[in-house]
């Protein structure tokens, strides 16, 4: 799944030491041959969430984003 820029995304989340940020998310994508635009980012993680790779949680006006099994 790694062919695409929501896979790569899914794979470097998933060695992540904690939640991702949608900041989080676009350093990580800058270090990939995909687009790393904010938006990018915010699609991508939405579309795995959607998808139940995720898991979205709101901590203080904050949205993280957590595979899903690991969430707490």
């Amino acid at each position: 799944m790694t062919e695409t820029r929501t896979g790569y995304l899914l794979a470097a989340i998933q060695d992540e030491p904690g939640p991702v940020t949608t900041h989080r998310a676009e350093e990580i994508l800058a270090a990939s041959p995909y687009s790393h635009h904010r938006n990018s980012a915010r699609r991508s993680l939405r579309s795995l969430t959607r998808a139940g790779h995720l898991t979205a949680t709101d901590d203080h006006g904050r949205r993280t984003y957590t595979p899903t099994g690991l969430a707490a």
